[in-house]
């Protein structure tokens, strides 16, 4: 294991700046996820991580040993790709071993790690097979057992699951999740998906542009997002946004008001009146129907999605332009064209400064 200290790095290819100053300490042991959207340069911090791209600046320590120089194998990493790269003619037994033996190591030692690998992955009955006759994620769990035999200071992974079906990424996912809680070993997981991120992960970095927007535990990102960014990117269905004014402040509560939501009152005082400001609003903190009560807004409906258990609403609140998404759990019965009362649920406002984009005080 091993805690990884990023200070000031940056990556450059000529005049073209990917990643700019970047500042970030993963403890030992920890589960990180590096989230964006592609090209955000989560994928270029993975490999300066691991020594298969030099930095341009700054510093990599792994416990406090500059590693900026070394190479990885020096590192002590292990990294899983996106693609398998299982060598095709070999079993997966040899496929395990085969990085072992090239650094000679005891034979006895190699079957007690491969085998320990193929117990913790259940591929002790695959072990006698080609990779041709796995399925796609029998061959994702052999690139894991390739990594976790070489016994390194921390795990890398880079979008491993991209090529799996949506049953064989929920199923792949737990697995990951699982062998982290066995290993104790510190795992950096790169990703463009945020439910991923969430559901895997105790830490979350978030990245566009080459900077980094935000860390923290996936809740923090969820309820506390620090801008419009990570408002809109944390979180499935994404967070609705609305343009606002401040209205004024009564007492310690600020009045806003929007075309959308109407005048809502955020627990944020001092503010000028007139000041443009952004409402965000997670899509499960509506009530709709009955339940929206007096004062509520018309849902003009555009879309449904019945999940059976839950359902999505798409719509357009008071007939504007802006289309709101509505969770609710069960199923609800709506048509396209239905209009529903809808209101936002009271204590769960985001409030934002329309031209940073930054989050505002405690809201």
């Amino acid at each position: 294991m091993a805690t990884i200290q990023m200070k000031g790095v940056t990556k450059s290819y000529g005049l073209l700046d990917v990643i700019h100053g970047v500042d970030l300490r993963i403890e030992e042991g920890e589960f990180v996820a590096l989230v964006g959207p592609s090209g955000c340069g989560k994928s270029t911090m993975l490999r300066m991580i691991a020594g298969l791209e030099t930095i341009s600046n700054g510093q990599i320590a792994f416990d406090d040993e500059v590693v900026n120089d070394m190479t990885p194998s020096e590192r002590g990493i292990s990294m899983v790709f996106q693609s398998y790269a299982l060598y095709p003619h070999l079993s997966v037994r040899k496929n395990l071993s085969f990085g072992l033996e090239n650094l000679r190591m005891p034979r006895e030692e190699i079957r007690t790690r491969v085998a320990e690998a193929a117990r913790m992955l259940e591929l002790d009955d695959y072990l006698d097979r080609k990779p041709k006759a796995l399925s796609g994620g029998q061959r994702q769990r052999v690139a894991i057992g390739r990594a976790i035999v070489r016994q390194p200071r921390v795990f890398l992974f880079d979008e491993p699951l991209s090529n799996l079906d949506a049953k064989l990424r929920v199923q792949t996912r737990g697995e990951i999740t699982r062998l982290h809680k066995q290993l104790g070993t510190t795992m950096i997981y790169v990703t463009h998906d945020p439910v991923e991120a969430m559901t895997m992960a105790k830490k979350i970095v978030v990245l566009i542009g080459g900077h980094i927007e935000q860390v923290g535990r996936p809740l923090d990102l969820f309820e506390r997002p620090a801008n419009l960014f990570v408002a809109g990117f944390i979180g499935s269905p994404r967070m609705n946004i609305f343009d606002a004014t401040v209205i004024g402040t009564e007492g310690e509560v600020l009045r806003v008001r929007s075309a959308e939501t109407g005048d809502m009152l955020v627990p944020l005082p001092g503010m000028a009146p007139g000041r443009a400001v952004k409402i965000g609003l997670r899509p499960s903190h509506f009530a709709l129907g009955e339940e929206a009560g007096e004062g509520a807004q018309s849902l003009i409906v555009d879309q449904v999605e019945s999940l059976g258990h839950e359902t999505y609403i798409y719509g357009r609140l008071n007939g504007t332009g802006t289309t709101t998404i509505i969770h609710v759990q069960n199923h609800l019965e709506a048509e396209p064209g239905d209009t529903l009362p809808a209101a936002p649920r009271g204590g769960h406002v985001h409030l934002f400064d329309a031209s940073s984009g930054l989050r505002l005080g405690g809201a």
